[in-house]
């Protein structure tokens, strides 16, 4: 189970502060997304990454051209809570 992101602040480099709908709060460093590849090898331009929204009606974080995260992702590493088991390898 995941929860809507409600508040985020840009930290520096590749961290984030987010706030969930449930009050917890934690730090993301998504300093190795840009090495992927894929959609988020744009994260490599620092102005892109600092685009960075909070989808209202989906309460994930996104960027443009519908460049988002997987929401339990997120929450996993904000939390430090497991991933959901469907997620697990």
């Amino acid at each position: 189970m995941y929860y809507d992101i409600i508040e985020l602040k840009y930290l520096e480099d590749y961290k984030l502060e987010l706030i969930f709908e449930t009050g917890e709060k934690g730090i993301v460093d998504l300093i190795e997304f840009p090495k992927m590849g894929g959609v988020f090898s744009r994260f490599a331009d620092m102005n892109y990454f600092k685009q960075v929204f909070i989808n209202k009606e989906l309460g994930v974080l996104s960027w443009p051209d519908n460049v988002d995260i997987a929401p339990e992702t997120i929450y996993s590493m904000a939390t430090g809570k497991p991933l959901p088991a469907w997620m697990e390898e």
